[in-house]
């Protein structure tokens, strides 16, 4: 789960090209605002936290949207954590009246988002495996850095394939490992910056600027926190059959609330919105440990891993195309969960899904594959036009009341 707490940062500051000591101070954030939140959400504070095993991170369907903003010249990041803190203060409010909100979001849904998500950030990881973000870079598509990307690929797949136990659980941090190694030593990645780091750093507010509330950038937040917190409530239902702990409307709103608050700090403190992992259903599963104290000394290990700014300007400078090798399976893995979730909806019997899933699907890839296809649109409208992710999520709720209607 660590190469998925850190990925966002990695995806934000490359696509932005941000230096290295930059995207450092963002994993440094990120993982510090992770693991205080899983200390909240499992430990619970007040009226925050369900008190169940969840590890908190940044979620991936806030990556597509906060590019559309930060991309922006006239918004750029301090718009993005404008949007992130209003966002993290939506979540909270309307924490107690989510769980009623689910039935819009049935799993012909949930599912066409998810799947959403998992394409439109694949994008990033093939270029990323072709060693610059953009075909017009002169570096893209080098044969080299081509061939690092499918080392650390197929190192993944090796590892999931033969490894045992908790090797099998980092795979992912073991491919990239394995990649960053081999780059370090052919000479196509270098630790510019390490030595000059500190040992030990703390993690101060607002280190790229105050927050810019722009409207559009606000609302287009807001709609990921409310996805966001519905895919969460889910998660925590499951989550409590697995631990044979039921769920009540309080527990979820405790819980969400946690997320609200996790996005609340995150904007204020360098980082993005943060969701209950969804991964904590799969780890709960195959390991069997039901305890919420394990996750919350995974959450104290989070916060220390913060205040250390080496290790994070080591996790900066790893270079995109191993990264891209190790996306293709992360953000492939979030399709095919979609996929797997489309799987179970029962098509003969609801027979307009079809079409909730084929036009959801259609529209979520407009920004992907035309991406001056709302050019001529009003330009404040950008962020909601240009995120994949937000208009599947409109177009499969209202076609979904329209042909099936409110789920019971």
């Amino acid at each position: 789960m660590y190469a998925g707490a850190v990925a966002v940062p990695l995806i934000l500051g490359g696509a932005l090209g941000l230096p290295s000591d930059r995207v450092a101070l963002l994993v440094s954030s990120d993982l510090f605002v992770a693991g205080l939140v899983t200390l909240v959400q499992t430990v619970g504070i007040g009226g925050f936290g369900i008190r169940l095993p969840v590890m908190m991170g940044v979620t991936f369907a806030s990556v597509g949207p906060m590019l559309a903003i930060a991309t922006r010249p006239e918004l750029g990041l301090p718009a993005v954590y404008g949007g992130v803190i209003a966002a993290g203060a939506f979540g909270i409010l309307v924490a107690p009246t989510v769980g009623r909100l689910r039935r819009l979001f049935p799993p012909v849904v949930t599912g066409t988002i998810i799947a959403v998500i998992g394409i439109s950030l694949m994008r990033v990881a093939v270029n990323w495996a072709a060693g610059a973000p953009s075909p017009a870079q002169p570096a893209y598509g080098d044969p080299r850095r081509l061939a690092v990307a499918l080392l650390v690929l197929v190192s993944i797949l090796a590892v999931v394939k033969y490894g045992r136990g908790f090797a099998a659980s980092i795979a992912v941090l073991l491919g990239i490992g394995a990649g960053f190694a081999v780059a370090l030593a052919t000479g196509l990645a270098r630790l510019g910056g390490l030595s000059e780091a500190a040992w030990i750093g703390l993690v101060y507010p607002l280190q790229f600027g105050r927050p810019v509330f722009d409207p559009g950038a606000v609302t287009t937040m807001c709609l990921v926190m409310l996805v966001v917190m519905v895919e969460s409530t889910g998660m925590f239902l499951t989550l409590g059959q697995l631990t044979g702990r039921p769920v009540s409307a309080a527990d979820l709103s405790r819980g969400l609330r946690a997320d609200g608050f996790g996005t609340l700090v995150g904007g204020i403190f360098n980082t993005f919105p943060y969701t209950s992992f969804s991964q904590n259903v799969g780890l709960v599963g195959v390991t069997g440990v039901r305890s919420r104290w394990v996750c919350a000394v995974g959450g104290v290990l989070l916060v220390l891993l913060g205040l250390l700014p080496k290790l994070s300007h080591l996790v900066a400078a790893v270079p995109s195309f191993v990264l891209g090798g190790a996306g293709i399976v992360m953000f492939g893995m979030v399709a095919a969960t979609g996929i797997r979730i489309l799987a179970a909806v029962d098509y003969e019997r609801q027979p307009g899904s079809v079409y909730v899933v084929a036009v959801g699907l259609g529209v979520g890839m407009i920004p992907l594959l035309a991406d001056r296809f709302f050019d001529a649109l009003p330009r404040a409208l950008s962020p909601l036009l240009h995120s994949g992710i937000l208009l599947a999520s409109v177009v499969a709720v209202l076609l979904n009341l329209y042909f099936i209607g409110v789920s019971p």
